[in-house]
């Protein structure tokens, strides 16, 4: 597979970043971040989702059956990846989010709050040396609580981080089809990854759900065109399924999803830089209780590899 490392390892996943609304879809990978060969890279990413449809079960529903009314986020994660050899690497990813969030307060008056602030680390060790080509690996590492989860205006499951030490488990594999090229330079891969967060040591009465996120997908690499090194359109199919929160500061009725998410998106890149954008829309989605739910999911990505 041609396409070139534009690592956002991990499926969070995002999130990654403590909210029920399912931020860790931005944790997902495409085929394009994984590492081909020993380097480094480093990379900033944004994503953005704006909630403002309630969901219950696998259908729309009444606004009025939610307090919480809107849920926008902008996030900006900066990260770096390092591979030491064909069996090892490591990546450390540090979001920063504002939050804006709309919601009935105890008087029934909708009352709306803003809030900034530095979002979870992710440190992640990848191991590459199951095979010879390192198309298969395995991550593993730790989110720690570094983001903010005392904004007083915020519910545990909306605060920018989520006061929880998380173990991070996952795997990947990169494919090909074995057409052959297309045309010279060309080559259509496909890629699957998967991770499992699971929060192990807790603070302030909230541990958040179990979450387990997973990405199956096709490009195709026309290779250079123009000024180009490289162009390929992704499509990738994303799965997240999370469990309910817990403890006496958690929302457990109204937490926890199944979702679908299809991914469509496009890669280019000039030399050492790399460009990486894609918009998801949900295809199932499957909500205990009410929740808000985002429309669309994007992402862009800008990378630097040395």
């Amino acid at each position: 597979m041609a396409l070139t490392i534009l690592i956002v390892l991990g499926l969070a996943p995002r999130l990654t970043w403590a909210c029920a609304c399912g931020c860790g879809v931005f944790e997902v990978g495409t085929g394009s971040m994984f590492a081909s060969h020993p380097g480094g890279m480093a990379f900033l990413e944004y994503d953005y989702l704006d909630q403002n449809q309630n969901w219950h079960g696998t259908s729309a529903a009444p606004a009025a059956d939610n307090d919480d009314k809107r849920l926008r986020t902008h996030f900006v994660t900066a990260g770096l990846q390092y591979t030491f050899n064909r069996q090892w690497g490591l990546i450390a990813q540090l979001p920063f989010a504002q939050r804006f969030f709309k919601t009935a307060g105890d008087d029934g008056e909708i009352d709306s709050f803003d809030h900034s602030a530095l979002g979870d680390l992710r440190i992640e060790g990848v191991y590459t040396g199951l095979s010879e080509d390192m198309s298969t690996g395995i991550t593993f590492g730790m989110k720690f609580p570094t983001g903010d989860y005392t904004y007083p205006n915020f519910d545990r499951d909306t605060e920018i981080g989520s006061g929880s030490f998380d173990f991070l488990v996952g795997a990947y594999h990169l494919g090909s089809f074995g057409l052959g090229p297309l045309a010279p330079g060309q080559e259509m891969g496909w890629f699957a990854q998967v991770l499992w967060q699971h929060a192990f040591a807790t603070q302030a009465g909230y541990r958040p759900g179990d979450e387990i996120n997973s990405a199956l997908g096709i490009d195709y690499n026309f290779g250079p065109l123009g000024k180009l090194t490289e162009f390929a359109p992704v499509l990738e199919l994303i799965s997240s399924n999370r469990w309910r929160d817990s403890g006496p500061q958690a929302d457990p009725d109204n937490t926890g999803y199944d979702r679908l998410i299809l991914t469509p998106g496009i890669e280019f890149g000039a030399g050492n830089v790399r460009i990486f954008a894609d918009v998801g829309f949900p295809v199932f989605l499957n909500m205990n209780g009410d929740q808000i739910i985002a429309r669309e999911l994007y992402k862009l990505v800008m990378s630097y590899m040395f």
